[in-house]
């Protein structure tokens, strides 16, 4: 029985981004286990993996847990538990993780695979933010046997930075978008009626929609003020989600005088349906790794504005949607606009961006995951970590 450790900094994290892989591979054979902060308690990672383990950490990268007692409870956990691999995910995580098992690399005892949802610098971070977590990758860069990055920018940088040799980074676009669930054949008009009288909207009305946390990185700010520029009485907008900011954006929608056209939705567990009766979703965020939101649109053929960032580019650069300057409030509301006066052309791009995903879907990316994991086990993965571990 092979066995893999998947660790991340909380235990939402292994649910929302690991549930199929952990689902396929103990479907065939494998024993999977989970590691977070306060995982024990967690039903859904309860119910998902083998086994679950407990570990200070923290997404905080300073706090002194993270260095002071998480590495040796990974220690013992591993050592404890003889994995094969070793599969960890998020920035703390994953720094506290490979520096843990550094020793255990080097004998043999695992092979440890970092999956990077999205790299914390990137083009466009503040200078301090992107230096310091750039450093921390390069110091944990030689305790990764793998690198699974999920877009082309991050696969990038991660080569040109040499944070391990160019041939075991692998771009492996997220970890599975479920069509089943954003089919947009299982919409029914009636669905889509009953939402738009919900949300008072007439036939002529043009529904745009965002999905995304109420928190700074998202720029809910820059949609509202958008909106808040445009001279056009058959366009309204809806935000589902909660978050921190939820209440500082209602406001602002008053003080924008905007405030009869923007619904507030909180959280919705109708998100296919609201996604299939809008002209197109709108995702204004400064920081993405891949967005499911912006795949899930897509998979409902339903186009996309979205700021111009990685991830978000990979998905829309090919004529799925419409990019703007991430902060370009101005850019915003003329592609809302130019979508509100050509609606066929809009939808033209969706039923396109739905067609663009076959490689995105759970098969496709179970596959690549489950031939990383054979080929990280295989006799020849460990000559290549020898002759990499003696040139570091």
């Amino acid at each position: 029985m092979k066995k893999l450790l998947i660790v991340a900094t909380i235990p939402d994290t292994l649910s929302a981004f690991f549930t199929y892989i952990t689902r396929h591979l103990q479907a065939n054979g494998w024993q999977v286990d989970g590691m977070a902060n306060g995982v024990s308690h967690d039903k859904e990672c309860l119910e998902l993996f083998d086994n679950v383990w407990d570990v200070d950490l923290s997404r905080n990268p300073l706090a002194p847990k993270n260095l002071l007692t998480a590495p040796q409870q990974i220690k013992d956990t591993v050592n404890r538990n003889g994995y094969d691999l070793v599969n960890v995910t998020t920035p703390v995580a994953a720094f506290v993780t490979r520096l843990a098992l550094k020793n255990a690399r080097k004998q043999g005892k695992c092979k440890v695979i970092y999956t990077a949802q999205g790299f914390h610098f990137y083009k466009g971070g503040a200078l301090y933010r992107n230096a310091i977590f750039l450093n921390l990758e390069k110091i944990a860069g030689p305790g990764t046997d793998y690198l699974v990055v999920v877009n082309r920018e991050d696969a990038e940088a991660a080569k040109r930075h040499k944070f391990v040799a160019s041939e075991r980074v692998r771009l492996i676009p997220g970890t599975g978008l479920n069509v089943e669930r954003f089919d947009c054949n299982s919409i029914t008009k009636e669905q889509i009626l009953q939402v738009r009288q919900e949300l008072g909207l007439s036939p002529q009305t043009h529904l745009f929609l965002s999905v995304a946390e109420f928190i700074k990185r998202k720029h809910h700010k820059d949609i509202l003020e958008a909106f808040a520029l445009l001279n056009r009485q058959d366009v309204y907008l809806a935000l589902a989600g909660d978050g921190i900011l939820l209440e500082d954006m209602q406001q602002l929608a008053v003080d924008l005088g905007i405030q009869d056209k923007v619904h507030f939705l909180g959280f919705r567990r109708d998100i296919p349906v609201l996604v299939r009766a809008s002209l197109a979703t709108i995702l204004a965020s400064e920081q993405e790794g891949l967005p499911n939101c912006v795949m899930e649109s897509l998979c409902m053929e339903t186009p996309v504005i979205g700021s111009n960032i990685r991830g978000t580019r990979d998905l829309l650069e090919d004529g799925y949607g419409l990019l703007f300057e991430t902060g370009d409030t101005k850019g915003l509301a003329k592609a809302i606009d130019y979508f509100s006066g050509n609606p066929q052309e809009a939808r033209s791009m969706g039923e396109k961006g739905r067609q663009s995903l076959t490689s995105y879907d759970v098969p496709s990316i179970l596959q690549k995951y489950e031939s990383l994991y054979l080929e990280a086990l295989s006799p020849k993965s460990k000559q290549i970590n020898q002759y990499s571990t003696q040139n570091n």
